[in-house]
């Protein structure tokens, strides 16, 4: 058996976008579900661009939609040893508006609490040992922090990543209507960032976070990260990794939905440390193409919609930075 290089672990469920952009959500006649969850992106994208990848969360264990969402996995080629199907509780289903450009914002779950799905109650206990015994880096969102079952299983995988020398990736995604209690987010995530060793963050989260969006100065903040990249949409991204510093501008291409842009954003990082090395991280040069590569990725995931769906293969980023430096 092959083991898959890169754990993410976390949510999966279905993005429902409103069928037509700039309406209120009173105004919404239609939605089409697509297949999301960050951390299911992330997995999705790197097994798109080349990379061994595997998902750990919990579906519904009696719903279509659970179902579905897990062959949407395994026709991608995701490791699925990590799934754990919920009896009772249901997959999870997020309405999101998009305005005139494609920028998003949630209107909640339909008729359901966000503490009632399953992607709450992952059992630290069912988390598969031999993944990590085999794995270089796990990648981490934050919303399961949220709910008690799934923040244990994070401090399991955690637990595990520390005993077998796994690179822990977190990815902030703050998403306040995920949180029962909003204000227990930000000391949550905080002392998760104390045992991580790359932080990607929105310019929003690093404000709210840190008062600033200055990724060598989270570096400094943090003290025992390698690394902190800040994404910022249109503006581009700044980075700090290996103390190398650098902003990079964002590719200018037609927005569509950029629902799922920062998981390939995620996801093109985690595929370059994978082929690079982090230890290539030293060089500048290789540094800011590494970013410039996960700015690509993301670019490229906003010109279609849906997350899963409009993420690129590895030959299409070769092909748009190509097209891009020609």
């Amino acid at each position: 058996m092959t083991y898959p290089r890169v754990l993410c672990l976390g949510e999966i469920l279905f993005d429902c976008l409103a069928d037509k952009p700039g309406v209120s959500l009173e105004e919404v006649e239609s939605w089409t579900a697509y297949p999301g969850g960050a951390p299911a992106n992330v997995a999705c994208a790197l097994v798109k661009l080349g990379t061994a990848a595997g998902f750990i969360g919990a579906v519904g264990g009696g719903d279509e939609l659970g179902n579905s969402l897990v062959q949407v996995l395994q026709e991608i080629g995701v490791d699925i040893t990590g799934v754990q199907r919920h009896p009772t509780a249901p997959t999870r289903q997020v309405y999101v508006l998009r305005n005139a450009a494609g920028d998003r914002s949630f209107a909640g779950f339909g008729k359901l609490d966000t503490a009632d799905f399953a992607d709450t109650r992952l059992q630290a206990a069912q988390i598969p040992e031999v993944l990590f015994q085999n794995a270089e880096f796990l990648v981490l969102g934050t919303l399961e922090l949220a709910y008690p079952e799934s923040r244990e299983a994070i401090e399991r995988a955690i637990e595990l990543a520390e005993k077998y020398d796994v690179k822990i990736i977190v990815d902030i995604n703050w998403r306040p209507v995920f949180w029962p209690n909003p204000d227990a987010a930000k000391p949550r995530i905080i002392e998760l960032l104390k045992k991580v060793d790359f932080v990607k963050l929105s310019d929003e989260e690093a404000e709210w976070l840190f008062a600033t969006t200055d990724a060598g100065a989270i570096t400094y903040r943090l003290d025992s990260v390698e690394g902190v990249l800040v994404t910022a949409g249109e503006k581009g991204c700044s980075y700090c990794l290996s103390q190398n510093e650098g902003k990079i501008p964002a590719f200018t291409v037609d927005v569509e939905d950029t629902t799922g842009a920062g998981d390939g954003f995620t996801a093109g990082f985690v595929r370059q440390l994978c082929k690079q090395g982090i230890k290539k991280l030293a060089d500048p040069e290789i540094a800011k193409k590494i970013v410039t590569y996960a700015s690509a990725v993301g670019a490229m995931t906003v010109m279609k919609p849906g997350a899963i769906t409009a993420q690129p293969t590895a030959a299409e980023v070769e092909a748009f930075l190509y097209l891009y430096k020609n």
